[in-house]
């Protein structure tokens, strides 16, 4: 038989689609990684939806952010409003305020877009942050996703700048006094504040400049890098593989789900016309940021009751919260001739500063403590690392105090209690509630793990009281499924590690401090039931299961 008979014939596409498709495939490779990408098995759980609502709030962000690019003009020139809203008729106002009013009355579609903007803005940063939380508590910053965890914190934090250029725009009252918060802030940093003060407003505050700073910021330079960060965030999962939760088959070796073609695909592009749905029954139901209230910015005025969106709200928490004088001391000195003000420089930078430095520094914190250097797929459940639960619980006590003191006004009105009484409440809180809530879920999760404990021993309760032939009575417990059994007790309850010496026999400060730190993550334990432990107690005659038929007529799950 000849070579030429045996060769192999070229793949030609029936139909002009097909050519086409084909045509663009030889020269980009495409076909390849469709292949590989679309393989790529995704564990099925409600929690990892989450960073699917940030993605796509996202995408409705960039999309309603456009069309209100076509109408809006960030100048500061002044002029005299002529447009549908009469209340403000010949106010004069810049023209950044007099288009968002245009926008809002006179654009069809506009006002709509403008609150699918604003909703989808919070709905962001909220389903970040919340997915964040996922993250932390189950413990998928571990090895190897540091650097994903650190890629979070960014897109964490350019999404609150993003929020704030974007709520300052309209140059309403209400963003204005934000801006002249923000430029207080700055100022108060020691000998360059105010010259970075005159660099970002372009002269005296406001100046005729910082609306179209923040708009290029809004919509060039911040949407650029978070993009970048998504990709990067989405590339490193794809790398790493997803994690997923315990439970029989499921180890740091596989994942067990559905591929991403053509199931999860699917469900995400269902997923995302539900959440866009939402996002515009929101906008289309409930008005948010109504600036024609608020008025065109002025310096002179401050309006009573207003807030920042709440993802900023936590820094004019801790303003509101800072005292000026505690008895005869001040936070104001005079140093060189600058003025130091601390009671505004510290609210502002240092529990921001705490919170996002240890965001950032919390993997390598945490695998310095433990010594774990493994690579984990198989996330924990919160109440498995108890410690780890409670410090994340604090932390976010902490944030919520601050984002309640910047409402302390609102708080007292509604609630007809002096605004003083409300600030020393917070105050106390700020300081002894993270500590109360790290007690108190560390507590829970250890009570948590000990009931686990003996469901896993002695089966769940059914509420089932019986007789025994001489006399004793019993409650039946129902037995477990596998799965069920395998999540009670398939976990790992690591003890203290104590110092070690060096390589020169010596122990170090710092491994007795880190020995230390051990000790108090995890002196606190309830260990797994054993094999030898679950065969005793399963032999037990007090703890007899109930038979498989009357368990699925008398018990519900």
């Amino acid at each position: 038989m000849s070579a030429s008979s045996t060769a192999e014939v070229p793949f030609v596409p029936k139909t002009k689609v097909g050519r086409i498709t084909d045509f663009v495939d030889e020269r980009v490779g495409g076909s390849g990684i469709l292949r590989e990408f679309g393989r790529k098995v995704f564990p099925d759980h409600w929690s990892f939806m989450f960073g699917e609502v940030a993605l796509y709030s996202f995408v409705i962000l960039l999309m309603s952010g456009t069309f209100l690019t076509f109408f809006f003009d960030p100048s500061m020139a002044e002029t005299h409003y002529t447009g549908s809203y009469t209340p403000l008729t010949n106010v004069e106002m810049s023209v950044a305020y007099n288009s968002s009013l245009n926008i809002s009355f006179d654009i069809r579609g506009g006002l709509f877009f403008r609150q699918v903007h604003h909703w989808a803005a919070l709905l962001f940063v909220a389903s970040l942050g919340v997915h964040m939380l996922r993250v932390f508590f189950t413990g998928a910053f571990r090895k190897p996703r540091e650097m994903n965890w650190v890629v979070g914190g960014v897109l964490l934090i350019l999404a609150m700048a993003e929020g704030f250029t974007g709520y300052s725009l309209p140059d309403d009252l209400l963003s204005g006094n934000g801006l002249r918060i923000i430029d207080g802030v700055i100022k108060s940093i020691p000998v360059i504040g105010t010259y970075i003060s005159f660099f970002l407003f372009g002269g005296e505050f406001p100046g005729t400049a910082i609306i179209g700073r923040l708009y290029v910021l809004h919509i060039l330079l911040v949407p650029a890098m978070i993009l970048l960060m998504i990709v990067i965030h989405l590339f490193m999962v794809v790398v790493h593989k997803h994690t997923q939760y315990p439970g029989p088959g499921r180890n740091d070796g596989n994942v067990v789900g559905y591929p991403l073609g053509p199931v999860y695909a699917a469900k995400a592009g269902g997923f995302f016309f539900i959440v866009f749905g939402v996002v515009a029954l929101m906008a289309a139901m409930f008005t948010i940021n109504p600036i024609w209230n608020y008025g065109p910015y002025d310096p002179s005025p401050v309006s009573a009751g207003t807030q920042p969106d709440w993802y900023i709200g936590f820094v004019d928490g801790a303003l509101r919260l800072m005292p000026g004088v505690v008895n005869d001391f001040h936070f104001e000195y005079i140093i060189f001739g600058h003025v130091l003000t601390l009671n505004v420089l510290l609210p502002a930078l240092v529990p921001a500063g705490i919170i996002f430095t240890v965001l950032f520094m919390y993997p390598w914190i945490e695998r310095w403590i433990t010594k774990d250097n493994r690579e984990h797929h198989v996330l924990d459940r919160p109440r498995n690392a108890p410690t780890r639960t409670a410090i994340g619980v604090a932390g976010f006590t902490w944030y919520c105090v601050m984002w309640a003191a910047a409402g302390s006004d609102l708080i007292a009105t509604h609630f007809h209690v002096a605004l003083n009484d409300v600030t020393y409440w917070l105050r106390t809180l700020f300081f002894i509630g993270p500590i109360i809530a790290f007690m108190v879920t560390k507590r829970v999760a250890l009570a948590l793990q000990r009931k686990d404990r003996e469901i896993a021993l002695h089966g769940r309760e059914t509420g089932r009281i019986v007789r025994l032939p001489h006399g004793e009575f019993i409650e039946v417990h129902a037995p477990l499924d596998d799965y069920k059994h395998y999540k009670l007790v398939g976990f790992e309850s690591p003890s203290p590690l104590p110092a070690e010496p060096n390589e020169h026999g010596v122990v170090t400060p710092k491994e007795k401090r880190r020995a230390a730190l051990s000790k108090w993550f995890f002196e606190d334990r309830v260990a797994p039931a054993t094999p030898a432990e679950l065969e005793a107690a399963h032999g037990h005659g007090h703890h007899e299961a109930i038979e498989s038929g009357e368990e699925h007529k008398s018990l519900s799950h």
